[in-house]
C-alpha cells in the first residue's frame, strides 16, 4: 500500500525489493500477483513524481541568461 507522503527514494527501494522477491522461484502465485499490483502502483507513483519535479526544474538559457522550463524531448 502506498503511503500518501512516501518519498521517491523509498518507492524505488520498495520496487527493487519487489523485483528481488519476484525473481525468487519459490513465490506463490497469489503473492506474486499482489506484489505485481503493488509494483505497478509504485511505478505510477514514481512517474508522477518525476513529472512533478520536471515541471519545477528551470534551466539557464545561455543566449539571454534567463530561466526557462526544462523539457525532455520524448521522441
Amino acid at each position: 500500500m502506498l503511503e500518501k507522503d512516501m518519498k521517491f527514494e523509498k518507492a524505488v527501494e520498495s520496487l527493487e525489493s519487489i523485483v528481488s522477491d519476484m525473481e525468487n522461484d519459490d513465490i506463490a502465485l497469489d503473492v506474486a500477483l499482489a506484489k505485481y499490483q503493488e509494483g505497478v502502483a509504485l511505478i505510477k507513483f514514481c512517474q508522477d513524481k518525476l513529472k512533478e519535479v520536471e515541471q519545477q526544474i528551470k534551466i539557464l538559457d545561455p543566449e539571454n541568461e534567463t530561466l526557462r522550463d526544462f523539457v525532455i524531448n520524448e521522441s
